[in-house]
């Protein structure tokens, strides 16, 4: 057992915040353009609360605001079975959970993948910090000895410094790690993530890997997997989509994932191309080739959907691109995706009573001020009701995920944008949990979850008022 008693552990949501700074300290270093696009996403979310009081108001309540300057996610790609197991044990540490399954070979990417989060509403507002992480299918390179070559060149490989391996087993054995240890766990563990320009293999193996497909060459031919992009949240996608070219980023030419809307759902995103970089390939001493991997990301997260929301959006997605198939008389994409989505209800009031997204309801100020009798009466009232008469608010419960078409589309962008390879469908979750070590959550249950839990609380709230006896 440990000598070090549990109180003096350092929390998860601490250690998470940590890693999350230094981790964007480190990839302001390495891209300049990052430190460009945090001032750019920065004063548009300023401009953002000073033209929309009800926004910022909403905000402040549901203690988003807090969370917005420093909510970043950032995606990693891995090789093995092993590394993602590793990658799992490390970032429970921190207290993020993976959640969700994305198989993103369906749209030509040989990758599947899952979100690294944190789970509960406190430590969501404590730090969001995301990591999408992907698993190199390798089983989806045609070339049979290529798929071995890549598999012997990544079995070669550790992507973890001996000291964080050594913190990792300290914290499991003993439930934490205090104060210097959280440290030293951060700063080992930012190894993993960092960027090496120094290629494992020589540049004809490189070229065969990248010929096969450009992320294959990305993922087995470096060191490690390093971080290809950190991305903060806007309030505005658009204005930070029209203001990239502006500050010399050079700006995708659409934004991923719904249409601009009253009130935004899912999840939105954009990118600055990836950087050509310079890499020195193994054995090479007269000269260096390029690669290109890393860029920057924004994105603009609406209201999370239930079940039957999400239905609705797949459902309106599939018409876009059933007209987008239809020939050149159809409209461009982004007139396509307005049109179609006009379908889709606009406000939260709508959003709420036709069930296809996810509140939270807390008690009003109102709510709060009634006397036992009304209070007794209120709690076995329905929630429309409350929040007809003004005792209850409901606030829409953030998406904390991603999208695995606009996650194909952002990666296919960033690796050369007219490389489309095509895989079958090849939904392998069982495969990606054994490798995994674990079972990922259902995102939807966990807003299901959420929201529910707000209920709850403020029928036990209202309880609670009814049954106050005047002293």
């Amino acid at each position: 057992m440990s000598s070090t008693p549990a109180h003096t552990f350092v929390p998860s949501d601490e250690i998470r915040a940590r890693f999350s700074s230094a981790m964007s300290e480190m990839y302001r270093d390495e891209v300049p353009q990052y430190g460009t696009l945090i001032e750019l996403v920065a004063d548009i979310n300023q401009r953002t609360l000073q033209a929309e009081p009800a926004l910022l108001a909403r905000m402040q309540r549901s203690g988003e605001l807090a969370r917005l300057g420093v909510e970043r996610h950032g995606a990693i790609r891995v090789g093995t079975a092993a590394e993602l197991s590793m990658l799992r044990r490390l970032f429970a540490i921190m207290g993020m959970e993976p959640v969700g399954y994305y198989d993103l070979s369906v749209a030509g990417v040989p990758v599947h993948s899952t979100a690294f989060r944190p789970v509960g509403d406190a430590a969501l507002l404590a730090n969001p910090f995301r990591v999408f992480t992907s698993l190199l299918r390798l089983d989806l390179i045609a070339d049979e000895a290529l798929r071995a070559q890549a598999g012997a060149i990544l079995a070669q490989r550790s992507i973890f410094t001996e000291r964080a391996l050594a913190l990792i087993a300290q914290a499991e054995a003993h439930g934490g790690l205090a104060d210097a240890d959280a440290d030293a766990f951060v700063r080992e563990a930012l190894e993993t993530f960092r960027w090496h320009s120094e290629s494992t293999v020589d540049g004809a193996t490189y070229d065969a890997l990248h010929k096969a497909h450009r992320l294959i060459a990305d993922v087995v031919c470096f060191k490690g997997p390093h971080i290809n992009h950190l991305t903060p949240r806007t309030l505005d996608i658009d204005a930070a989509q029209a203001a990239m070219p502006e500050r010399g980023m050079d700006a995708k030419d659409v934004v991923e994932g719904p249409p601009r809307r009253a009130c935004p759902i899912l999840l939105r995103q954009t990118s600055f191309k990836a950087l050509k970089e310079t890499v020195r390939f193994a054995g090479d001493a007269t000269g260096a080739g390029s690669h290109t991997a890393r860029f920057g990301e924004i994105e603009q997260r609406g209201v999370a959907l239930t079940r039957k929301g999400r239905a609705l959006y797949d459902q309106l997605l599939a018409q876009v691109r059933d007209m987008g198939s239809a020939g050149s008389a159809a409209p461009d994409y982004g007139s396509r995706l307005a049109r179609v989505f006009e379908a889709f209800p606009d406000t939260h009031e709508q959003l709420r009573r036709q069930d296809l997204a996810f509140y939270r309801f807390t008690l009003s100020d109102e709510g709060a001020a009634l006397a036992a009798g009304e209070a007794a009466a209120a709690a076995a009232s329905d929630l429309d009701a409350l929040i007809a008469r003004g005792l209850a608010q409901a606030e829409p419960i953030v998406y904390e995920d991603f999208l695995p078409v606009s996650a194909a589309g952002i990666f296919q962008s960033n690796l050369g944008g007219e490389e489309q390879k095509q895989y079958a469908a090849h939904a392998a979750q069982q495969a990606f949990e054994a490798d995994l070590g674990a079972r990922v959550h259902d995102e939807i249950a966990l807003y299901e979850q959420a929201q529910q839990r707000s209920i709850d609380q403020l029928r036990s709230a209202l309880r609670g008022q009814a049954t106050k006896v005047a002293a």
